[in-house]
């Protein structure tokens, strides 16, 4: 059986490895909410219909560590997770806002961890803005992050919120990827 995303796929450059699973063939999403203090991450298996989490979770640094090892631990501590759990695709937040110029940087430093991971395991990327994240999840650009959450929960048929709220975000924008290349299959 050929699910949306084959058809996808097909138009893809990318080189992506779908397994069969559901009755259709899936892959898997990478959502990364990067952050210097906290990046939340999290991994879905699409048909471009369905999802199912497959492991989420968040990896938080000590702010009174130097800055690069707290980078490098973000580092370690994703890439090390995707060894153990493959990933086609990665899906990332995009910078918004930041309150200071300092601020800013951080997040640009913590942000670059990620796409260095998917350059070396050369997967694709795709970054989408907290607005584009909200309305794929929710419907709704300007939701609050706790209809974000509900929704998360509700999509991926988990028993609770997923926590730390860094790991649901991540999951949206997961989330989010699934439903543009459903979108993009369709067009």
């Amino acid at each position: 059986m050929y699910g949306p995303i084959l058809t996808w796929m097909s138009r893809s450059s990318a080189k992506i490895n779908p397994h069969f699973l559901w009755g259709y063939w899936v892959i898997r999403i990478l959502g990364v909410d990067p952050g210097s203090g906290t990046t939340g991450y999290g991994i879905i298996e699409t048909d471009g219909s369905m999802h199912r989490a497959v492991l989420y979770g968040a990896i938080k640094t000590l702010s009174r560590r130097p800055f690069h090892e707290r980078l490098l631990n973000i580092y370690n501590e994703l890439n090390s997770i995707l060894e153990r759990e493959k990933a086609d695709i990665v899906a990332i937040e995009d910078v918004f806002y930041a309150t200071n110029v300092q601020s800013a940087l951080k997040l640009g430093h913590a942000r670059g961890i990620p796409l260095l991971i998917a350059a070396q395991k050369k997967l694709p990327v795709y970054e989408y803005s907290p607005l584009e994240v909200k309305n794929a999840v929710v419907g709704y650009g300007r939701a609050e992050k706790a209809q974000v959450q509900a929704m998360v929960q509700l999509l991926l048929k988990l028993p609770e919120i997923p926590t730390p709220d860094d790991a649901a975000d991540a999951l949206a924008v997961a989330i989010c990827h699934a439903h543009q290349m459903k979108t993009a299959a369709y067009k």
